[in-house]
């Protein structure tokens, strides 16, 4: 396990479209305490600030098994991992949860987040823990883009969530000294 320092909001040092695009996420939704939790790979998704407040908006198709914990369950976390735990990603996206527990699987350890009952996981070198504040299902009407409607052919869009970022962990990489 990393030793992971706290991160103020306004001191975050990232990439948002480098994270989502190249390094991948890792969102979890439910409750660790009560072992009521999934977790899958992401690759969409944005950061930035939405009513005054630090957010993370992360999509999720209905019919992934996170989007049962994502509408029961108040809190999310977004984890990202070094480079070397790519193969650990592929598994967590690649796989359900209702088979098993992919995690074991795929070698990663669930442990609780400071601020939230969704997990975290010891491997991650990022942990931005997120309160749900906003939902909203896509409609193909509100699709203004073609390449953004290719992105259904099957018509199984995402449903849309905004997080409110309480808390942040990381390693010294991913502050500012600015």
């Amino acid at each position: 396990m990393q030793e992971l320092k706290q991160i103020a909001p306004d001191r975050l040092a990232v990439s948002p479209h480098r994270l989502f695009n190249n390094q991948w996420l890792l969102l979890a939704a439910g409750d660790l305490s009560i072992g009521r939790w999934n977790a899958m790979t992401i690759s969409w998704g944005s950061l930035g600030t939405m009513w005054g407040l630090p957010f993370a908006q992360v999509v999720v198709r209905p019919q992934r098994y996170t989007h049962e914990f994502m509408e029961k369950f108040d809190s999310f976390t977004l984890c990202v991992f070094p480079r070397a735990s790519r193969a650990a990603l592929e598994v967590m996206g690649s796989r359900s949860g209702r088979q098993g527990c992919k995690a074991q699987a795929a070698g990663l350890t669930p442990v609780a987040a400071a601020q939230v009952a969704a997990p975290a996981f010891a491997e991650a070198e990022l942990i931005l823990e997120c309160r749900k504040l906003f939902m909203q299902s896509m409609t193909p009407a509100a699709l203004l883009d073609e390449r953004a409607r290719r992105c259904y052919p099957q018509a199984d869009y995402h449903d849309m969530y905004f997080g409110e970022i309480v808390n942040i962990r990381g390693i010294p990489a991913y502050e500012s000294v600015l």
